[in-house]
Formats: C-alpha cells, sequence, structure tokens
C-alpha cells in the first residue's frame, strides 16, 4: 500500500504545483477590478478658475458649445464640439471639421438644449448668460483681456488640457519667430506693413490683437506697423477708413483681408492703383474669412500665408 501510495502523492503535488505557476502568471481578478476601480476614481469635475470667480466643468468635456470666437482653439484641442456660432461655421478652416456640427446663437436656448451640452464657451458679451448657466457650465472670456496666446492657454486649462495648450504655444512661437527674422531680412527691418480689410461697404485697418494675422505680424514677428495705423487703430484694435485715404494707411507691404461679397470697386479706381504697395506687387490678398481669428488653427493658416507671400517658400 505504502508503495502505490507514493506515485499518487508524487502526481498530485505535481499538478498542484502546476495549478499555482498558472495562477500565478495570470492577472487575478481582484487586479482587474482594481484598475477599473481607479478609472472611476478619477475626477469626475475640475474647477476653472474664470475671470467672473471659480466654475465646476468636466474634466473630460464630450459636448462643447461654441458661441463666439474659439472653435478653432476647442478643435485644435481635440475636443468635440456640437454645436458653434454662424461665424466659425462659415470658416473655411474648419468647414470639414464642424461640417456635422450644429449652426447655434446665444438667442436660441431651446436648440442648444436639445444638443444636451456639458460646456458652454463664448465671449462676455454673449447674452442670455444666465440661463445658459442653467443649462450646462458656462464660462466666458473677454475678448482681449489676455494675449492671444495666452488665451489658448486658458482654453486648454478649461476643457483640461493645459500641456498640450503649452505644446502647442512653444512650437508656434518658435516657428513664427524663425519666420519673422527671415522676413526682415529680406524686407528690411523698416519695412512696414499694414491690414486692410473690406466689409460690406467700409474698408478697416486694424491694429495688433484683432485677428487677420495681425498678432503674428506686430506681436511676434516684430514687423513695423505704419504710424497712422499706430494712432488710428492700435488701441481699439480696428478703425473705417474710406477709399480716399487708404494712400495714409497703406505701409510698404499690405495685408488685404479681402471679402469677395463687399464692395470691392476702390481696387480699380487709380487713388488704389498708384499706392507703391500696389505698384510694387506687394498687396498679398486672403480669404477674409478664413482670417478673421487668431485660434491655433487660424495663426497656422496665416503663418503658412505670411511665408508663402513674404518669402514665397
Amino acid at each position: 500500500m505504502k508503495k502505490a501510495f507514493l506515485p499518487l502523492l508524487f502526481c498530485l503535488i505535481l499538478v498542484l504545483s502546476a495549478c499555482g505557476n498558472k495562477q500565478a502568471s495570470e492577472p487575478s481578478g481582484d487586479k482587474v477590478e482594481g484598475n477599473a476601480a481607479a478609472d472611476s476614481a478619477k475626477p469626475q469635475t475640475i474647477i476653472y478658475q474664470s475671470e467672473n470667480g471659480p466654475v465646476e466643468v468636466p474634466a473630460d468635456p464630450k459636448r462643447v458649445v461654441v458661441l463666439s470666437s474659439f472653435a478653432g482653439n476647442v478643435l485644435s484641442l481635440g475636443v468635440n464640439l456640437v454645436g458653434v456660432d454662424s461665424w466659425s461655421k462659415m470658416n473655411p478652416n474648419f468647414q470639414d471639421k464642424l461640417k456635422d456640427v450644429q449652426e447655434v446663437s446665444d438667442e436660441n436656448l431651446e436648440q442648444i438644449i436639445e444638443l444636451n451640452p456639458d460646456l458652454i464657451i463664448g465671449l462676455s458679451n454673449i447674452k442670455n448668460i444666465d440661463k445658459l448657466k442653467q443649462i450646462a457650465p458656462t464660462v466666458t472670456f473677454t475678448y482681449g483681456k489676455v494675449d492671444y496666446l495666452t488665451q489658448h492657454l486658458e482654453i486648454g486649462k478649461l476643457l483640461n488640457k493645459e500641456k498640450e495648450a503649452e505644446a502647442w504655444v512653444d512650437d508656434f512661437k518658435a516657428r513664427a519667430g524663425k519666420a519673422g527674422d527671415e522676413i526682415k531680412a529680406k524686407i528690411g527691418e523698416d519695412a512696414t506693413v499694414s491690414v486692410i480689410e473690406s466689409f460690406d461697404k467700409q474698408l478697416y485697418v486694424f491694429g495688433d490683437n484683432w485677428g487677420r494675422g495681425t498678432e503674428i505680424l506686430y506681436q511676434q514677428m516684430k514687423l513695423k506697423m505704419p504710424e497712422k495705423v499706430k494712432a488710428s487703430a492700435l488701441k481699439e484694435g480696428y478703425y473705417a477708413i474710406s477709399p480716399e485715404v487708404l494712400p495714409e494707411f497703406a505701409g510698404d507691404y499690405v495685408i488685404f483681408s479681402k471679402n469677395k461679397d463687399a464692395d470691392n470697386s476702390f481696387e480699380e479706381t487709380s487713388t488704389y492703383k498708384n499706392i507703391p504697395a500696389v505698384k510694387n506687387n506687394h498687396v498679398y490678398e486672403a480669404d477674409a474669412k478664413a482670417f478673421y481669428f487668431n485660434d491655433p488653427i487660424t495663426l497656422d493658416y496665416q503663418l503658412d500665408f505670411f511665408i508663402k507671400n513674404f518669402l514665397g517658400k
């Protein structure tokens, strides 16, 4: 009996040992459950310190509505949009990305409710802010309160994407700075650049913080603004002029943000044709609808435009 029992006992030990090794090499059910618990323990909301005080917002927003200006910032950070303002909707830079996103306004609250947003973003002058706050956490920004790059960093904080925002800002500053050095080397340190736009039946010149590439040209590249533009448009950001006085505001180089549906008949006048920048082929024409904003997508587009037109690259 003892001789028969020993081989049987030995086999049993081998079986138990193999089972133990298999269990040790495979993840246990308790460990998987632990990972799931860790995911569920991540904060569902964060506190964003807005210009109007702290606001509790989603830590990972999934359905964002932008009512003014900031659609490109949100898109560049990979956050889903369900509603945007009309100006963003018509922007050629955004069209592919916004083709399934609804156009909304601050006056159509029912439409916004139907979109079931988890975050609403807009400028501080939008209407119905108190009512919007009842629909979803609502954060507004005063245009120009911070510079254009800081504005993107703030949107990054709001969307819990601060590192991504910082990475883009650092990269953009390096690219724009390099391009600016090359442009100044080509056109001269003292050459002036003005930005004009046709809208409806009016012409405008712009300062250094009203989109249209002005932030890149004047703030980042440090190109010179004509004195007349500086005196009239720098403080407010823009200044309306008549075609007759355009020669007084035109720099050595002119960026023409052109609305094709505006009255552009001034281009056929002798006053316009005799402007030195026009005669020297130093007028660079851009699509106004693609040039309005100063978000990362638009800024990248504008920077490429300047590199191509000033440097021929």
